[in-house]
C-alpha cells in the first residue's frame, strides 16, 4: 500500500500556485522529496498533515484521507518542521515528555519514551539542559525526537539539515537513515539539495513549479553512465594523450580521466596503456550518474 497518494492536487495562494495538478504514489521507504525553495515541498507536507485545504484533487496518508480523516494521520504521523519552534525556557526532557503526553500516552511511559528517543537521536547526556542554550545541531535533534516520541508509522522531516555545518549534515542525515532502516519508520524528508538525499533515500519525488518531474528510485537514477572513470597517481596528461591515439574519447574530471567505454576492450585497452607507460592504477570503475546530472537533463 501506498503510503502517500495524491490524485490532481493544486494549492493556489494569492499570486502563486504552489502545487499544480500534483498525482504521485508513495511507496514505504525512505523518500526524498526534492525541489527548489518555492517548489511546493513545505505547503505539500502541510496538506498531507491535514493543516491546509487544497484548492482541488485529493490526498491520502496511510490510506486515510487528509480531508476527513487528518486527526487520525496526525496521531500516525510524525512531524519535524522546517521554522524553529522549540520554547527556549525548558529542557529537552520536559518538552518530549509533554509531546509524548500530549499524544496519549500515560506519564510514566512517556518520561521512559522521552529518555530513549532522546537516547537515539544523541541528546541523551544533554537532555536536562534548557532548549535555549543549544546549539542549532542540538536543536535539530530536539525537533526530529518530537516527531519520533509517539512512535509513529511515518515521519515528515521538512529541511532537517537546515543552517547545519557539515558534521552535523553528516550526522543527521546517518539519524535518517537510521529511522527508515534500524527503527522501520518510512519518512519522506525534503531537501533542495540532491546531494545529501541520494545518500539516505530509496526514492526521489522531484517538483519543480509545483509539478511532479519525476517519481523513481535512486538506483535508477544513479545507474552506470557508459563512461569509465580512472584515476593514476601521476601522468594523466600522459595517459589521456596515449588512449587518445588508441581511438577512445577521453577527458579530465578533476583527478580523474574520463574515458567512453567503446565495448568490453576499453577496460583492456586503459588497462593495458597504464601497464605500458608504467604508471600507478588507483582505481578504475564504471561511473555512475549523479542525481544532479540527471536533475539538471
Amino acid at each position: 500500500m501506498s503510503i502517500i497518494a495524491t490524485r490532481g492536487l493544486s494549492m493556489r495562494f494569492p499570486g502563486v500556485l504552489a502545487l499544480d495538478q500534483l498525482t504521485v504514489d508513495v511507496e514505504p521507504g525512505v523518500v526524498g522529496l526534492v525541489g527548489a525553495n518555492g517548489a511546493g515541498k513545505s505547503t505539500l507536507i502541510k496538506i498531507l498533515l491535514g493543516l491546509l485545504e487544497p484548492t482541488s484533487g485529493q490526498a491520502q496518508v496511510l490510506g486515510l484521507d487528509t480531508a476527513r480523516e487528518s486527526m487520525k494521520i496526525r496521531e500516525l504521523v510524525g512531524y519535524m518542521p522546517e521554522h524553529d519552534c522549540l520554547p527556549p525556557d525548558v529542557s529537552a526532557t520536559e518538552f518530549i515528555v509533554h509531546v509524548a503526553r500530549i499524544s496519549g500516552l500515560p506519564a510514566t511511559a512517556a518520561r521512559e519514551r522521552a529518555a530513549d528517543t532522546l537516547r537515539h537521536v544523541g541528546l541523551y547526556e544533554e537532555r536536562y539542559r534548557p532548549i535555549g542554550g543549544y546549539s542549532t545541531g542540538m536543536r535539530q535533534r530536539v525537533k526530529l525526537a518530537q516527531a519520533l516520541v509517539h512512535d509513529p508509522k511515518l515521519v515528515f522531516l521538512d529541511e532537517p539539515t537546515n543552517g547545519l555545518d557539515p558534521a552535523g549534515r553528516d550526522e543527521m542525515l546517518a539519524l535518517v537513515r537510521r529511522i527508515g532502516g534500524q527503527f522501520g519508520i518510512s519518512v519522506l524528508v525534503t531537501s533542495h539539495l540532491l546531494g545529501e538525499l541520494e545518500r539516505v533515500a530509496d526514492h526521489l519525488v522531484i517538483i519543480d513549479g509545483g509539478r511532479l518531474l519525476r517519481s523513481q528510485a535512486v538506483s535508477a537514477f544513479t545507474q552506470a553512465s557508459g563512461v569509465l572513470a580512472v584515476e593514476v597517481e601521476e601522468e594523466m596528461d600522459r595517459l589521456g594523450e596515449h588512449l587518445a591515439r588508441t581511438g577512445l574519447h577521453v577527458r579530465p574530471d578533476g583527478r580523474l580521466l574520463l574515458v567512453d567505454i567503446a565495448g568490453e576492450t576499453t577496460y583492456d585497452v586503459v588497462r593495458d596503456s597504464v601497464a605500458d607507460l608504467g604508471l600507478a592504477l588507483v582505481r578504475m570503475e564504471n561511473r555512475r550518474h549523479r542525481i544532479e546530472e540527471v536533475f539538471s537533463t
